[in-house]
């Protein structure tokens, strides 16, 4: 969290700052039944008895937007309100996406080790453009649509699948509204942007690889568990797809023993779910959050 945030808050009110509380659950819960707000980023769970020692809890706020590490209902029927920081890194998932999906396309961006010991590997590492490419965007919210503004400008076509955006939605407006079918079988780039629910989960599988085309790029910069990661790395072994970029996972941090099937792949980037924090967006998302958790303490929210 950003320091400056962070002195805003301990301004107001008492407070214990200790990012390594994520990984010492005995400490977290012996300070909880004081705590009347909580702030966490994506690996806490704040839920079951978490929630249940945090008797005085008022608010939690969410480092970031993803929520399903809280459980938001069990808050809700607690009256504990709870913040994400809305908006505040969508560009940084944004540009995240578009760099992954440049790196991916064109393919020459892992030579230099080559280059550097003599190598010339002109001939294999003739890559794509991004002009001329269809990006297809699963889920069509703020993030997806900032990604669709960048690739419009790289000359890219843009659709995309969300059945939550009513058709003639002004929000629409340079995107092509597709099925999740169509969008598979024409996109040459398939981002994601959608929670992970129970409709969402493995919504990209087995069988939803085999309809994409067999030199399509995936990124999943959205929540870990929408992808089949072994139905994944079977595809890309396989060169039935043509290179992925993920930022997130079925389980995190990533074990070796689940990153093992991605070890030897030269189409791959794996990140550790930064695409949302830059230098920047850490300070927005930090400073909305602590603006936002000292109104409600203020009984101001």
């Amino acid at each position: 969290m950003d320091k400056a945030a962070v002195e805003s808050v301990c301004a107001r009110f008492e407070t214990i700052y200790d990012p390594g509380l994520v990984d010492d659950p005995a400490q977290l819960m012996e300070l909880l039944p004081e705590a009347r707000a909580l702030i966490v980023r994506n690996r806490t769970q704040v839920r079951g008895e978490v929630l249940a020692a945090a008797r005085r809890l008022e608010c939690v706020g969410r480092l970031g937007v993803g929520l399903d590490n809280i459980d938001v209902e069990a808050c809700k029927a607690r009256g504990v309100a709870v913040y994400p920081a809305t908006g505040a890194n969508d560009l940084s998932v944004a540009e995240y996406v578009m760099t992954a999906a440049l790196a991916l396309l064109r393919g020459a961006y892992s030579s230099s080790a080559a280059v550097a010991d003599g190598a010339w590997p002109r001939q294999s590492l003739i890559g794509r453009e991004a002009s001329g490419k269809v990006m297809g965007l699963v889920g069509y919210g703020a993030i997806a649509r900032e990604v669709a503004g960048r690739a419009r400008a790289f000359g890219m076509e843009v659709i995309a699948f969300d059945p939550f955006l009513p058709e003639g939605d002004a929000r629409w407006a340079g995107a092509k509204s597709v099925t999740l079918e169509g969008l598979l079988q024409l996109a040459d780039v398939v981002s994601l942007h959608v929670p992970l629910t129970d409709k969402t989960r493995h919504i990209i599988n087995a069988g939803t690889i085999a309809r994409m085309k067999d030199d399509a790029i995936l990124i999943n910069a959205a929540r870990g568990g929408v992808v089949d990661e072994a139905a994944l790395a079977d595809a890309l072994n396989e060169r039935r797809l043509g290179g992925t970029a993920l930022d997130v996972f079925e389980v995190e941090p990533l074990t070796a023993d689940a990153g093992e099937r991605f070890k030897d792949l030269d189409n791959v980037i794996l990140t550790p779910h930064i695409a949302g924090v830059t230098q920047e967006s850490n300070v927005r998302v930090s400073s909305l959050i602590a603006d936002t958790v000292i109104r409600h303490l203020d009984g101001k929210a």
